[in-house]
């Protein structure tokens, strides 16, 4: 009986390691995150929740960094290219991945899903597959659309039929090359476009800052 318990303390003790083994191994959600920079280095960042130009007027990231999914940073770079093919100059991107825990800072201060989306439901900027952005032309000058960013007001809705021609030229410009690329867009919200050929998790991952 001794042997016997014997043996499987060994056989124990040499199997216990190849469990450890395979943990470390199983897919890990949050290790896809992609620096857009490091796909398309010449897209303008003006990440505004890194500021105090927003419509909160705090900072609600230390720091100014566009994270995203690998596939979303990848159709991100396309439509990049995409625009550039066209002659304007690109991206400028206003926000990317949004920790979970930001999200809540937004709902503190405006508490309507219309605008911001509830941090019990999760946004898909906090699962890296929604971005704000617009584009600019070869002198890094933003097309007109018509309003700014984060403008909680009918103008910024993208079936708003007020404006005139060359804005909402702009604003098909910015739409067909998204959704070109997999994005679908949001009615209240010009420069909000949502990826939609992969589902992710909720994520309050957190960029360093240099």
């Amino acid at each position: 009986m001794r042997k016997l318990q014997f043996l499987f303390t060994i056989l124990g003790f040499f199997a216990s390691p190849s469990v450890s083994i395979l943990s470390a191994q199983t897919p890990n959600p949050d290790a896809d995150w992609v620096d857009l920079l490091t796909v398309a280095p010449d897209v303008v960042l003006d990440i505004r929740y890194a500021t105090t130009n927003n419509f909160m007027s705090e900072k609600v990231y230390d720091c100014g960094e566009c994270y995203l999914r690998k596939e979303v940073s990848d159709a991100i770079s396309r439509v990049h290219k995409r625009l550039k093919a066209q002659g304007y100059g690109g991206l400028k991107m206003f926000d990317c991945y949004r920790p979970h825990s930001a999200q809540w800072k937004l709902w503190k201060k405006v508490p309507n899903p219309q605008y911001v989306a509830d941090p019990r439901k999760g946004s898909m900027h906090n699962r890296g597959s929604a971005v704000d952005l617009t584009v600019v032309d070869k002198n890094g000058k933003e097309l007109d659309m018509g309003t700014g960013y984060d403008v909680f007001d009918k103008k910024a809705y993208i079936d708003y039929t007020g404006h005139p021609a060359n804005i909402n030229n702009n604003r098909k410009v910015l739409q067909d090359a998204m959704i070109a690329e997999g994005f679908r867009t949001t009615r209240t919200e010009w420069w909000h476009f949502s990826y939609t050929k992969k589902s992710y998790p909720i994520s309050n991952y957190q960029w360093k800052c240099e």
